[in-house]
């Protein structure tokens, strides 16, 4: 009789199920571990977050570097006696701005006199193939060791004329004037929008355009022929290597950090090729 009653009361307390306090630590503990997952997984995607942000400034601030430095290298090649081959402004962020023969043409001069400054250029047994409309060009006087940029309209590859209707040239270029397929680029830190400072590169066809996002400032120095660092220059032919700084910063502001924003410098050096020749 008692061992029945004893499996009675056994299979009363069975029946009963959780307590109200086993199941307050239940749900505590089960607050708990959520709590402590939620927390890891906030950590990470911060983490996530900001490691992104890192390597986009970090590939930003490379290839604002390897920009400067291809065009810095290239500086006055073939570029004309007379004509600006490397411009340094000193405007803090700096502005740099860089001329060179792209080479697509060889020795193409006018061959005819221009009655007018709107006429089109007459180099007749030259080949302007490589030429093509909306194409920008520079037009060099070599008796006046002087020149300008102008907008190709239409190109006559049979004829060898080339034609700028939309643009007149500044005056009448003489027999024996070159024309020349030049590049020149400018660089410059644009902070029109504090949030978002942009390296801008400017060209004659493009315009500016924004090359590399969040680069806060820009910083060149000049080493001359005699070892002199100087933030400007006088003679662009008494350079011989360029010193860049660069500074970057993260898209996004990080609260939980130090400062405002994670930053990046870079600094390099960059010898000229083509100046002092």
């Amino acid at each position: 009789m008692k061992r029945i009653n004893r499996d009675l009361k056994i299979r009363r307390f069975r029946l009963a199920g959780f307590t109200l306090i086993e199941l307050l630590i239940a749900v505590l503990l089960a607050a708990i571990v959520t709590s402590a997952a939620m927390g890891i997984y906030i950590a990470q995607h911060k983490q996530l977050i900001v490691q992104d942000e890192v390597t986009d400034m970090q590939a930003n601030i490379r290839a604002a570097a390897v920009e400067l430095t291809s065009k810095i290298r290239m500086a006055g090649y073939k570029v004309p006696e007379g004509i600006p081959k490397l411009e340094a402004s000193n405007t803090n962020p700096d502005t740099i701005t860089i001329t060179f023969d792209s080479g697509g043409f060889e020795d193409v001069t006018v061959e005819h006199p221009m009655p007018q400054p709107s006429s089109e250029l007459r180099c007749d047994g030259h080949d302007v193939s490589p030429l093509q409309d909306d194409d920008w060009v520079f037009i060099y006087d070599p008796f006046t060791r002087t020149g300008e940029f102008f907008l190709v309209t239409q190109v006559q590859v049979d004829a060898s004329h080339i034609q700028h209707n939309t643009m007149a040239l500044s005056r009448i270029y003489p027999v024996g004037s070159q024309v020349i397929m030049m590049n020149q680029f400018k660089y410059y830190i644009d902070n029109s929008n504090p949030d978002h400072p942009n390296l801008i590169a400017w060209t004659h066809r493009t315009g500016p355009q924004v090359f590399a996002e969040n680069i806060t400032d820009l910083n060149f120095q000049y080493v001359l022929a005699s070892g002199q660092i100087v933030d400007t220059f006088v003679d662009e032919d008494m350079v011989r290597e360029v010193v860049i700084t660069i500074d970057a910063r993260t898209d996004k502001r990080d609260l939980e950090f130090h400062t405002d924003y994670r930053t990046r410098g870079l600094d390099t050096r960059v010898k000229v090729r083509n100046l002092g020749s």
